[in-house]
């Protein structure tokens, strides 16, 4: 199964009998699917079917849609407000003996609000119906659109996401060479350090000063921390690998690496063993902003 972006735009375009429809969709990233429908007054009878579809199709975003109907064929009706016109005319003479002004002028009348009413032409039932379901074909159409182009950039989002993963198990790979986690290099500096203790003061304990020793170099070794990091970038491959919407299981993941790439940071007991460890770091964070995007 491929996988998705959260982001994509589409357009899909229609006619039934009078009736021509336009549909825009856009989608951005979220925690779950939130569809936001902008629909023309008196179009809310697909509002429900339209959501049915959004839901077969998309797993995560925030999606917004907007729908334009016209009746490009159908003229208008331009009426008179016979009852709206009387009321004003009437208010016009009981002020004419009242002011002294001008005679109002035909157009200074119809410009009045409600005076003038511009209506479209009464529907047909069976014309609507039509239209309606040709309105949420063409949204299915804007939809599938969609999400080819939500797969396109998933495609491009699992190739960085794959290199990303091989750049953590490379680093992994560099930290279990590290020169510091060999268990001469342990010993040498557990010695070391030792022996300049008991050379500040004779008051120490050699043997129990040992035994600290050893807890703390069990303390230091990030063997743990390694394996998991091995386990975690096998996980993550394996799901890139299967794909669908397995976004917020790879978000997990890379909160458990960031995890592993902390502890490694505050157990390093050398350079090149920190060093690692922050590169892990950068590169977690960067598998990591990779995933927001993905379905």
């Amino acid at each position: 199964m491929a996988l998705s972006s959260m982001t994509g735009f589409a357009r899909s375009h229609g006619a039934s009998g009078q009736y021509a429809f336009v549909w825009e969709i856009k989608s951005v990233n979220a925690k779950g699917l939130d569809l936001r429908l902008r629909l023309p007054p008196g179009w809310d009878a697909i509002e429900q079917p339209v959501r049915a579809k959004a839901a077969e199709v998309l797993a995560r975003g925030t999606v917004y849609a907007t729908l334009t109907v016209e009746r490009p064929a159908v003229q208008p009706i331009v009426r008179i407000n016979d009852q709206v016109l009387a009321a004003v005319l009437a208010t016009l003479e009981g002020l004419s003996t009242r002011v002294q002004a001008e005679a109002p002028r035909l157009d200074g009348i119809l410009a009045i609000k409600g005076v003038v009413e511009v209506i479209e032409a009464d529907e047909n039932e069976e014309d609507r119906a039509a239209a309606e379901a040709a309105v949420v074909g063409g949204f299915a159409a804007a939809l599938a659109e969609l999400a080819a182009m939500r797969r396109l950039e998933g495609e491009a989002l699992g190739r960085v996401l794959t290199q990303r993963l091989a750049e953590i198990a490379a680093l992994a790979e560099r930290a279990e060479t590290a020169p510091g986690r060999k268990p001469e290099a342990v010993r040498e500096r557990l010695a070391r350090q030792v022996a300049l203790l008991l050379e500040a003061s004779d008051r120490f304990d050699p043997d129990r000063l040992h035994q600290e020793a050893i807890l703390i170099a069990a303390k230091t070794d990030v063997r743990e921390e390694l394996d998991r990091l091995h386990a975690h970038v096998a996980q993550a491959n394996q799901l890139v690998e299967k794909g669908g919407a397995i976004g917020r299981r790879l978000d997990f993941l890379a909160q458990e690496l960031n995890r592993e790439a902390n502890t490694l940071c505050a157990k390093a007991n050398d350079i090149e063993l920190s060093k690692i460890g922050l590169e892990l770091k950068s590169a977690v964070e960067q598998f990591r902003e990779q995933v927001q995007n993905l379905e």
